[in-house]
């Protein structure tokens, strides 16, 4: 597939960069614009009124268990595999190698697709066990808001963002305001939508439910809500780095409040497995294993 791909030339670089450039000093004037405007009594007394914090009751616990480190690391290593194998089947001109039930000989389908769907009943399966205890445990209120001043606070806390003055941070106690609305929608709007449109897209979807959602509509949501995905990643990985990376790491995957290197060892071995998951998700032979013991299987030759 990538003898296909012809290089860029000089031209393209260069209009590549100078379009780079171009993004670059419209994010700084964007930047000295919010600055400017944040400046003006009126919004600084609008940051005073509003500085960003999320309103939660007072029981909600402090701290990250080890089962949110557990649960955090499973969805973004089974999210890294979702976006591999969907992004393989989306460009997959040839399968290399086909799965079939054993029950319903008309279902059908290509490794890359069936390991994509097996993935995603992980990421689902890891989702409920998530859910499951973030309400058992009382933990749901440090990401769905309870009061309708979350809005004005997460407009305080974007515009922070923006002019590059960020909102006070103790995510050991408590989110700000936009963070606990990015966490809500990514966990109870963006990832039911992913696996209902993405059931809907799957030969295991019932024919008699044709009517409910339509294969177009559910094809046009399903990719956009995975780069939807991608970007709240690319963001979420960014603030983590740059807001304190040890102590943030600390917190998801060491669950201790206090800045050393224990966290960000984990974190690198978690990384080193999702490079080894981004691998595998590509070889037939390897998915072809898991496979087998659903269906019958048959690996394809390479051309």
């Amino acid at each position: 597939m990538s003898e296909n791909l012809s290089r860029p030339t000089w031209v393209q670089v260069v209009a590549g960069l100078f379009a780079a450039a171009a993004l670059v000093l419209a994010a700084w004037c964007v930047v000295f614009v919010v600055r400017g405007v944040l400046s003006t009594p009126e919004l600084q007394g609008f940051l005073d009124r509003f500085p960003g914090d999320a309103p939660q009751p007072p029981s909600t616990p402090e701290g990250f268990p080890a089962w949110l480190s557990w649960t955090h690391f499973l969805n973004a290593f089974f999210l890294v595999l979702i976006v591999r194998t969907g992004i393989r089947v989306r460009g997959e001109k040839r399968a290399g190698g086909l799965w079939t039930s054993t029950r319903v000989k008309k279902r059908r389908m290509s490794l890359a697709l069936w390991g994509h769907i097996a993935v995603d009943c992980l990421w689902i399966l890891n989702g409920l066990v998530f859910v499951i205890l973030l309400f058992a445990t009382g933990h749901w209120s440090r990401i769905v808001p309870t009061s309708w001043e979350v809005f004005p606070n997460a407009l305080s806390a974007l515009l922070q963002y923006i002019s590059l003055d960020w909102p006070t941070q103790n995510s050991w106690a408590y989110y700000n305001a936009l963070q606990q609305l990015s966490y809500f929608a990514v966990v109870f709007l963006a990832a039911p939508l992913a696996a209902i449109t993405g059931f809907r897209l799957s030969a295991f979807y019932p024919p008699k439910w044709e009517r409910v959602l339509s294969w177009n509509l559910a094809k046009r949501i399903h990719f956009p809500t995975m780069l939807f995905f991608v970007a709240f990643v690319i963001v979420h990985v960014g603030l983590v780095l740059t807001t304190g990376a040890l102590r943030n790491l600390n917190h998801m995957y060491a669950g201790r409040d206090e800045v050393s290197w224990v966290g960000f060892a984990v974190f690198a071995g978690s990384v080193l497995l999702m490079v080894f998951g981004w691998r595998a998700a590509v070889r037939d032979d390897w998915i072809a294993k898991p496979a087998r013991i659903f269906g019958n299987v048959k690996v394809l030759p390479k051309r």
